[in-house]
Order: C-alpha cells, then structure tokens, then sequence
C-alpha cells in the first residue's frame, strides 16, 4: 500500500517528524521559566504603583476637604462689606442728613454782648453773683461717734474661767497702733494660746490682721500677769474709730476672751 505522505528522498530531522512539530523542543525550559517570572513581577510592581496612586489621589481628596471645611468654619462669621454704587450713596445721603449745620451769629448780637461787657467792668452780665461757701458741719454720726470714744476709759476686761485679758491703752508708734494688753491665769490649770487664732475686726465688721509680742503661748496658773502688744497697721484702720478683739484657747476652745469698743488713736 502506498502512503499518502510520500518520504523519499526526504531527510527526517533527528527528532522525528513529531519532534520537529514540537515548539517546546525549539526552546528552553530556563528560558520560559524565567520570561514567566518577569511577568509575574512586572504585574506586581504594576499592581502596587497602581495602589500607592489611588492612596495617594484619596489623601489629596481627604485633605483639601478638610482644610476647605476648616476655612469655611473659620470664615463663617465673616461677611462681605456691601460695596454696591446704590447703597454707598444711601449711607452718604443719611450721614449728611444728620450731620447739623453750624449756627452762625449776627454781628449785631456781638458787638451789643461786648458791649454790655464792657459797660459791666469786664463781667458777665448773665453770669450769677457767686453765692458764699458755707462751712460744712461734721455729721452728727461722727459726732456721737467721737464722743463715745472719748467716754471710754480704760482698762477694757474680759474674764472666762479664771483667765484675764485686759487692753490697758492703746497708741500709735510709727505705722501701727499699738494695744498693750495684760493676761493673768488665776484657774488651777495652764493655759495655752495659738495667737494665730486672734481675731480683730473693725467697726464695720472687716477681719484685720494683727501681730502679738512678748504675750506668753502657755499661761501658767498663779497671781503672775504678763504684758504685751498687739500691733495693727495704720494701713488698715482708715475711717476706724473702735475695734474689737476675740481670743480663744488652744486646742480645747474652752474660754472666749472677747472684748469690744476699743477705740483707735488719732
């Protein structure tokens, strides 16, 4: 039987005539291997550019948004003058209507004002006479108040438990006035003071701050009296006539040494 293909005289490459027909004889394994691995990576690089410009795109978006946000806040209460022709020429119109006129003066009414002026030595005829100044009387407050503190006599006492405090004079020395006062502890037990604890409020009820010297923290029982001051600054007592004086025991807060109407020193 004949073949339909004839051979003859026909050489067979050295793989056959299927080989010849084989592409992947042609070419090699590495070769593709490695075309293959190029596309791989070229596709990743281009993935990830593609990434990076859409993240990149969204923060342009995200931020102009925001700082468009922000100055529409911070401008919201801020409006636009109105610069129209029509208005300006309104507003002009209404502040010259208001706007008064200057009121002259006849000469006739000057030189006649002169005049009398003049006819009067130099004076005003229209000005009044001067009335005279009248002294003015101290307050009959001020009064009642001065006489109170020249009937006070001293030594002002305050006795509780046994314990005396007694403010003998008062004096002004420098910038402060000066209250001598005299303690004696008569109970059978010590006493203990915390100056700190001293309150002195004015005539008008105003707390002041004051200074204790030479008056003993621990009072001891017997006939002994001791003498010290309390210093008040000057400062302080404007428009003060009297003061008034609490002081209590420490820690029990037993005994309250109070004294009041004290006057103030001129």
């Amino acid at each position: 039987m004949r073949s339909l293909y004839p051979t003859e005289g026909l050489e067979s490459p050295p793989g056959g005539y299927f080989g010849y027909y084989n592409p992947i004889s042609c070419l090699n394994v590495s070769h593709i291997v490695y075309i293959v691995s190029q596309e791989i990576s070229l596709n990743s690089t281009v993935i990830m550019t593609i990434v990076l410009l859409v993240m990149m795109f969204g923060a342009g978006i995200f931020s102009s948004s925001t700082g468009y946000k922000l100055g529409r806040d911070a401008l919201k209460e801020i409006t636009q003058p109105d610069v129209r022709p029509s208005n300006i020429s309104d507003r002009i119109n209404n502040s010259s209507s208001r706007q008064e006129g200057v009121k002259l003066l006849r000469e006739e009414d000057i030189i006649a004002q002169v005049k009398k002026r003049i006819a009067a030595g130099g004076v005003d005829p229209d000005t009044p006479p001067p009335q005279p100044q009248t002294q003015e009387k101290p307050k009959e407050e001020d009064q009642a108040r001065s006489e109170t503190t020249n009937q006070v006599t001293f030594p002002i006492v305050s006795s509780d438990g046994g314990v005396t405090m007694e403010i003998t004079s008062t004096q002004r020395r420098s910038n402060s006035l000066q209250l001598n006062v005299n303690l004696k502890n008569e109970s059978d037990q010590s006493v203990r003071f915390l100056y700190s604890f001293l309150n002195v409020t004015d005539d008008q009820g105003r707390a002041l701050s004051a200074s204790v010297d030479s008056l003993p923290g621990q009072l001891p029982p017997g006939t002994q009296t001791y003498t010290g001051t309390i210093a008040i600054s000057t400062a302080l007592l404007d428009n003060v006539q009297e003061l008034a004086i609490s002081l209590t025991d420490y820690p029990e807060q037993n005994l309250q040494l109070q004294m009041s109407g004290i006057p103030v020193a001129q």
